[in-house]
């Protein structure tokens, strides 16, 4: 007579460990649905700054190749509209809860433990390195106004302030696509701010 297959070991059930990939669905309140609708309609407006850099890139490109004649200022509104469509996009995908998660742990717990992770990874890394951003980053856009910094490139762009300020605007609406995620999570955890009952799911 032979002893049967042992079985699998479950996990206890008091660690805070759910089914892989379970999503946290969080309620919207009536601030995140306001602050979403404005970061989703700068998004797609944004959105079209793709599609002039790669008509910049095929046109640099031609000139280049085909009529041996590169422009410079090409080559720098190319990494200028880079710029502007990455720092803008990052409150999008944000709002969106579209940005990469490279975590194993995270989506194997239960929603109530991710909404906590959540709670402290927005109050103690999102906001404090944001608001370091956006310390730094208005003298740095002042001198670049006060001083008429232009590219130091023969034929670049004049302005230089305009493209560095999409620095510290990029991260103030990433702090606002915070500050949506923090009321979903926080009427997730404690039932305050009042769920939006017309938001989006």
């Amino acid at each position: 007579m032979t002893d049967p297959p042992p079985t699998p070991l479950s996990p206890p059930t008091d660690l805070p460990l759910s089914q892989p990939k379970v999503p946290l669905a969080l309620p919207h309140t009536r601030v995140s649905s306001a602050i979403d609708r404005l970061l989703e309609a700068i998004g797609e407006a944004v959105s079209w700054v793709w599609l002039l850099l790669v008509v910049v890139i095929i046109g640099n490109v031609v000139l280049r190749y085909v009529f041996g004649a590169g422009r410079i200022e090409f080559e720098e509104l190319q990494w200028h509209l880079y710029a502007i469509g990455f720092l803008s996009g990052l409150s999008y995908c944000m709002q969106a809860d579209a940005h990469v998660r490279i975590d194993v742990l995270h989506e194997r717990l239960r929603p109530r433990w991710q909404a906590w992770i959540e709670l402290y990874g927005l109050l103690l890394l999102l906001f404090p390195f944001a608001a370091l951003i956006c310390v730094y980053g208005v003298p740095f856009v002042s001198e670049s106004f006060d001083s008429g910094e232009i590219s130091p490139s023969p034929g670049g762009l004049p302005y230089r302030w305009l493209i560095k300020s999409t620095l510290v605007v990029g991260f103030v609406l990433l702090v606002l696509a915070g500050i949506s995620r923090l009321t979903r999570v926080w009427a997730f955890l404690f039932g305050t701010p009042r769920s939006d009952t017309t938001g989006r799911g």
